[in-house]
């Protein structure tokens, strides 16, 4: 009996997707006096989304909006619960402003891409929200003046199954996504299409390919180099997925990607970069910071850090180079999982923005 090919897992929408169609619609009844439903938003990465509403209101200057998460077939903790965007009316050139509401955290601590002290509202949901603010003002003639008030139904229960607690973010949930679009995680699965990638780059007799670990670091290798789609293998976490199959199946070059904090765990040599089945070494990130010829106040100071991007922003604000050496140290550790393969092998470090921090060349 031959062997049932593997469902296909389907997709779901990040929070950040949700709060943001959320936020449209109430704008646009705040506006025009109806809600949109179902609500269409433009994703980061092109495209669009529909979203039904599961409930609404407006009264005067505010209304809200909200919309049940779907996450697909992904184990999301927050799949299913409501997502609600209230939204409330400022003074012409206020701007737009965000507030946590009931289940979203509140940073408290550094080394994340919000500062302590602001609603745990990630940079690309924030620039989703202002884009589709800015596309209903601008279609209604309206100013485009707003407080946006995020709420998750059970948030601050469900943040208990996260690891905000420990990164200190208090309160609540953070609203995450970078395009909209939740990836169903599937370790068998997604390894079975990183092998399946591999293949078929060998196939089309592709001599270089691409492991990065999200869309940001891989838009970074698309700016350096012109290749075939087909070179660009969607590794995510599963470093250890793609090394160990390039093992046996190897290609002339490989270019690896990604930000500081998961290179610091492969070159450590762990082989899942997921926050939940790996973790930052700080001894590591001080051994390096010594290594680097740091101030002693900075290497002490990091032994007891928050996140890497909190040590990385230490060495940096410093005039110390840790991107590089972590680069050198990552391809030393990518070659020992490799063993004899004859894969050369370039590395290279990006900040949240996709600049190249650190690299590594190709080893031969």
């Amino acid at each position: 009996m031959s062997k049932a090919e593997p469902k296909e897992l389907r997709r779901g929408w990040t929070t950040g997707a949700c709060a943001t169609a959320a936020a449209k619609a109430a704008y646009t009844a705040l506006v025009s006096g109806t809600f949109p439903d179902p609500v269409e938003i433009t994703l980061p990465k092109g495209g669009t989304a529909d979203f039904i509403l599961t409930r609404h209101s407006l009264s005067g200057t505010t209304a809200s909006a909200g919309i049940t998460k779907d996450a697909g077939d992904d184990p999301d903790v927050t799949h299913g619960a409501l997502v609600t965007s209230r939204l409330r009316l400022l003074p012409a050139g206020s701007g737009v402003h965000f507030k946590a509401g009931d289940g979203v955290g509140t940073v408290t601590r550094p080394g994340l891409p919000i500062p302590p002290g602001e609603p745990a509202i990630n940079p690309v949901p924030r620039q989703m929200m202002q884009a589709a603010i800015n596309e209903v003002a601008t279609l209604h003639g309206s100013p485009g003046d707003v407080e946006i008030e995020v709420s998750i139904e059970n948030g601050a229960e469900l943040a208990l199954k996260t690891m905000n607690p420990r990164l200190g973010i208090v309160g609540g949930l953070s609203v995450l996504g970078t395009t909209g679009i939740v990836r169903p995680f599937s370790c068998a699965s997604w390894i079975a299409s990183i092998h399946r990638g591999v293949d078929v780059a060998r196939a089309a007799g592709l001599t270089h390919v691409v492991g990065a670990t999200g869309s940001t670091s891989e838009d970074a290798v698309r700016t350096r180099y012109e290749l075939d789609e087909a070179a660009f293998l969607d590794m995510g976490d599963f470093a250890g997925g793609l090394l160990k199959y390039l093992r046996n199946h190897p290609v002339e070059r490989l270019t690896l990607a990604g930000g500081f904090a998961k290179f610091s765990k492969l070159a450590q040599g762990a082989l899942d970069l997921h926050s939940a089945r790996s973790s930052v070494d700080f001894a590591f990130l001080q051994d390096l910071l010594r290594e680097a010829d740091a101030p002693s106040p900075l290497v002490e100071a990091s032994g007891s850090a928050n996140t890497a991007k909190e040590v990385l922003d230490g060495a940096l604000a410093a005039g110390v180079d840790l991107a590089n050496p972590l680069a050198h140290r990552t391809q030393t550790a990518v070659r020992a999982i490799l063993r004899d393969a004859p894969v050369n092998i370039e590395i290279l470090i990006t900040d949240r923005q996709g600049a190249i921090l650190g690299e590594c060349g190709f080893d031969g």
